[in-house]
């Protein structure tokens, strides 16, 4: 009884927290005089960003436009400031979970092995506390993903503004996530135990592998006896409306991974890929995107170099891989908020500014399949984007002092904020 007290008070005190959701925009905006990262690779210095409508309009040097051309409701400056396109956190479990140590938060896994029809869309819940710190700091769109089983379910893709799911979605159910059957090894230590896991490796991917055989032949069918679930949510799959995001890390289970997949036309995704830059060469053949994980961790393997996870973009990106970032692993709903300093990160060991930018914006969308609306700030896309007093990739210059999405001005507080107030006035003299 006690623990379920506990529990009622958690979430009573989640919801009493949440924020209420911006209002379409009304008025036009021009945002003018800051140093805008276009998210393409290009800046303007002194930069001149309209839209109207939830729309971009206007992308100018400041210097090039006229007075009869700056027509907007409302201009704000924002001199000494930096203008980014909202950053995407992919491969996110965000709206899915608020306390990991509370079952009843936790909405992210069903039971079940192959689960195409599990759709993150009707769980994402808009109310979660979390959102709010993840905002602050840019994050103002996610993938949100399924875990679990085998086939862990189909994602969608979110604004984190939103009365509910429907006002939220940007795009439905965008791809199914696999996770590929892991390899394990003893490193030659226990030939008994290798021998057994190998086994029971070729027996899943048999299985991952019979159960697409047995959708493609339904869907193939013109009639069926009985309706099955799991195969009709197959069928966008097929029909190359879905991508397919494989997770998978070790050298062999990409390479079975991609070698299956060859069979199928599939738009694939790997996700991971902490191996990838040894397979750059098949991945690069393919025109297949990596979806890195958490560069903020420790190598997989005893003798690889303690910074490999660190220089990983910039070794997939000089292999010419199409490369975003993501925040999966241990506490990974409210880790998202430091997306940003992965790519900071990854500016410290080589790859340049805004290049790093762009794995956490336009090539993010572009993995996705959502660049024709966000990731870049591009006229006729949408106006999600925030201003930032300083340098939004490093934790010391990301103070984001406005923050749009499609438009419309959202709240940028949050619980951590609301308790620095509160306790900066008690001690802050």
């Amino acid at each position: 009884m006690k623990n379920l007290i506990v529990i009622i008070a958690c979430l009573l005190a989640l919801s009493a927290a949440a924020q209420t959701p911006a209002e379409p925009q009304t008025k036009s905006i021009l945002l003018l005089g800051a140093k805008a990262h276009l998210g393409n690779g290009k800046i303007i210095p002194n930069a001149a960003i309209g839209f109207r409508e939830g729309k971009i309009d206007m992308v100018l040097s400041a210097i090039d436009i006229r007075m009869d051309s700056t027509k907007y409701d409302q201009v704000i400056h924002c001199e000494g400031k930096h203008i980014y396109p909202g950053f995407i956190a992919p491969n996110s479990r965000l709206g899915l979970v608020e306390i990991d140590a509370v079952r009843a938060s936790r909405d992210q896994r069903e039971v079940g092995q192959f689960k195409p029809h599990v759709r993150s869309l009707i769980a994402y819940n808009t109310e979660s506390r979390i959102t709010s710190t993840v905002r602050t700091n840019g994050v103002l769109m996610a993938e949100v993903a399924p875990v679990g089983g085998v086939i862990a379910g189909t994602s969608s893709i979110f604004n984190l503004d939103g009365w509910n799911w429907e006002d939220a979605v940007l795009k439905k159910d965008n791809g199914i996530h696999i996770d590929w059957p892991s390899i394990q090894t003893s490193l030659g230590s226990d030939q008994k135990k290798d021998g057994e896991w190998k086994e029971k490796y070729a027996e899943s991917v048999t299985e991952l592998k019979q159960f697409f055989k047995e959708a493609e032949a339904y869907n193939k069918a013109e009639y069926h006896l009985e309706k099955n679930i799991r195969f009709e949510a197959m069928k966008p799959v097929f029909a190359q409306k879905k991508k397919v995001f494989v997770h998978a890390d070790r050298v062999q289970e990409i390479t079975d991974a991609v070698y299956f997949f060859d069979e199928y036309d599939f738009q694939l995704v790997l996700v991971g890929g902490y191996d990838a830059w040894l397979l750059a060469y098949l991945l690069k053949d393919r025109s297949i995107p990596v979806v890195l994980r958490r560069v903020h961790e420790l190598p997989m393997n005893q003798d690889d170099d303690v910074d490999l996870p660190y220089k990983m973009p910039k070794i997939l990106a000089d292999k010419g891989l199409l490369v975003c970032l993501d925040n999966s692993g241990s506490m990974e709903a409210m880790g998202t908020r430091n997306l940003p300093f992965y790519a900071g990160t990854a500016v410290a060991y080589g790859v340049g500014q805004e290049e790093a930018l762009a794995m956490i914006t336009l090539n993010t969308a572009k993995i996705l399949g959502i660049d024709a609306l966000v990731g870049s700030i591009e006229e006729g896309k949408y106006a999600t984007l925030f201003v930032s007093a300083g340098d939004a990739l490093d934790m010391r210059g990301n103070k984001v002092t406005l923050a749009f999405i499609e438009g419309k001005l959202i709240e940028l507080t949050n619980p951590q904020i609301e308790l620095w107030k509160k306790y900066d006035g008690k001690y802050g003299e």
